[in-house]
């Protein structure tokens, strides 16, 4: 028999096979990015066309130049083993800057530019420099708005999700979902007080964490995560783990919301009952906490539903949505994800529905299972927030179908 690591190359390729060109373009995308972010923006807003009177053209150029060198060493500063907060609240206000200057630089480029040319507006660098300015202004005045997003309050968004198997006794159960709060560089312990206080006002009977809590680990960030102690609900506060808590000591982050007073739900369940009727809350690691390699930390869909009675609805966390395939597969009603931000910054979205089945919002998965994703409570990385608003999640749980119209 033939040992089959003598059939593979170093990098588990069969003899002779190539990588696909993807394959060859997305190992070099982490250094094709950053080249392309800043190089496209400069060249039309600097060189399609235009023609700047000197110094303009080489001083933006130097700046153009500056941001490609300092954005990349400030989030290996900020990110890495140095774990700088200054740094990386540089590396990611540039990121984020960048993305909209770059998104706004093509989109006007490619719309306004054609447009101004058939309405007759002046001559070719007359309209290259009104999209100059266009551009210019329009990233402006979204990072500001975005920025203002991304550290307000989130609002509340309200809405009833008819499960047709929780029992009258728990119609009307009412359910908050704040997720990805990613405590981080930015010190947003004020921010955080405020989420609760807001949290509090909703009278829950239970309160869910679906995840990435913080950038950083929970001793580092503990003072911004403490107001998560003073949450209240009547019932019970849930947690589990998302991706983020397995770049950052993830059982330092479980041991630091038990003794905040939630319950850490590591593939196991709790009963919440109310007037006859019964309904499992179960809890998952997230997908990638196998990988981490801590001990005993995987996403184990039927040991968090083990000993539960297949007869009465189950209402899972899990921190991305792509679970909801298995959880379909194990007879859940509805799950509670976070993960994507809505995009965080449009339109990044696009490439978040490469890797997730939904975006925000309620989806149907399956025959039976409801799938709601929030588009999380914080914000990740670039202080921004572009057509993806955050929020605050109230659900409140009705028993049987939703009613149709007549």
């Amino acid at each position: 028999m033939t040992d089959t690591s003598e059939t593979r190359s170093a990098d588990g390729a069969a003899p002779g096979s190539r990588p696909s060109g993807l394959h060859r373009l997305m190992r070099y995308l982490p250094l094709i990015a950053p080249v392309l972010l800043w190089a496209v923006p400069c060249w039309l807003l600097l060189y399609a066309g235009q023609h700047w009177p000197f110094p303009a053209a080489p001083a933006g150029t130097a700046v153009f130049a500056a941001g490609l060198l300092v954005m990349p060493l400030a989030m290996m500063r900020g990110h890495g083993r140095r774990q700088q907060d200054r740094a990386a609240i540089v590396g990611d206000t540039l990121l984020g800057a960048v993305w909209v200057l770059f998104t706004w630089s093509v989109l006007l480029n490619v719309l306004l530019r054609p447009a101004l040319a058939l309405a007759g507006v002046g001559d070719g660098q007359e309209r290259a420099r009104i999209v100059t300015w266009a551009v210019l202004g329009t990233t402006a005045a979204l990072l500001a708005w975005g920025y203002a997003e991304a550290r307000r309050v989130p609002r509340v968004r309200s809405l009833d999700v008819h499960l047709p198997r929780l029992g009258a006794g728990l119609d009307g159960t009412r359910v908050v979902l704040i997720t990805d709060t990613h405590y981080g560089p930015l010190d947003r312990a004020r921010w955080s007080a405020r989420v609760c206080e807001t949290v509090n006002t909703l009278e829950a009977d239970l309160v869910c964490h679906t995840g990435d809590i913080a950038d950083g680990t929970a001793e580092r960030r503990r003072a911004q995560a403490a107001p998560l102690g003073t949450v209240r609900a009547t019932r019970a506060r849930v947690y589990v783990t998302g991706n983020h808590e397995y770049y950052s000591e993830a059982q330092g982050w479980v041991d630091l919301m038990d003794e905040l007073g939630w319950e850490p739900l590591r593939n196991r369940h709790l009963l919440l009952e109310r007037g006859g009727d019964t309904l499992v809350v179960a809890g998952v690691d997230d997908v990638t906490a196998e990988s981490s390699g801590l001990v005993g930390h995987r996403a184990h869909l039927a040991g968090a539903l083990d000993g539960a009675d297949p007869g009465h609805p189950v209402l899972l966390l899990a921190h991305q949505p792509k679970f909801v395939d298995r959880a379909a597969a194990g007879g859940v009603d509805l799950q509670l994800s976070g993960h994507t931000h809505g995009g965080q910054i449009w339109p990044f979205h696009h490439l978040v529905r490469i890797d997730q089945p939904a975006l925000a919002g309620l989806t149907r998965h399956g025959e039976g299972t409801l799938l709601y994703t929030s588009r999380g409570t914080g914000f990740w990385g670039p202080p921004f927030r572009v057509f993806a608003p955050s929020e605050i999640t109230l659900l409140v749980l009705r028993s049987g179908r939703r009613p149709t119209s007549p």
